[in-house]
């Protein structure tokens, strides 16, 4: 009786497009293991395209004639992406990345920053 009412559940309480899936499944447990197989790959793409956004992290830099606010803006994007894979991305590190990847004329800034122990600050925070 249990069984049945597993199957029930994962027949009507899944997506239409997962539930095909384990249309065919004679018990709870088969219907178990076809979704945990399923989702096996999800896991390994998800692993792939974030080491594909950590490169593309690293490979930011300020373009010439980028204002500041459209390269930070760029950077919270490829940040975002990250979090949503699941990286845990710590703010400091967002900051260090910021600061070290702006173009020279904006130097004046990053010795500013480093010079008044901001990144410190934001390392005892977090």
């Amino acid at each position: 009786m249990k069984d049945q009412l597993a199957i029930y559940v994962f027949h009507h309480g899944l997506d239409e497009s997962i539930s095909v899936k384990v249309a065919n499944a004679t018990t709870s447990k088969e219907s178990w293991e076809i979704l945990q197989n399923s989702h096996k790959g999800v896991d390994k793409v998800k692993k792939v395209r974030l080491h594909i956004i950590r490169g593309e992290f690293g490979a930011l830099h300020m373009k010439e004639s980028e204002s500041i606010s459209d390269y930070f803006t760029r950077v919270l994007v490829e940040v975002n992406q990250m979090k949503k894979n699941g990286e845990d991305v710590q703010n400091v590190r967002v900051i260090e990345k910021f600061l070290l990847s702006l173009n020279q004329k904006f130097e004046h800034l990053v010795v500013v920053f480093e010079e008044s122990k901001v990144l410190d600050c934001w390392q005892l925070i977090n």
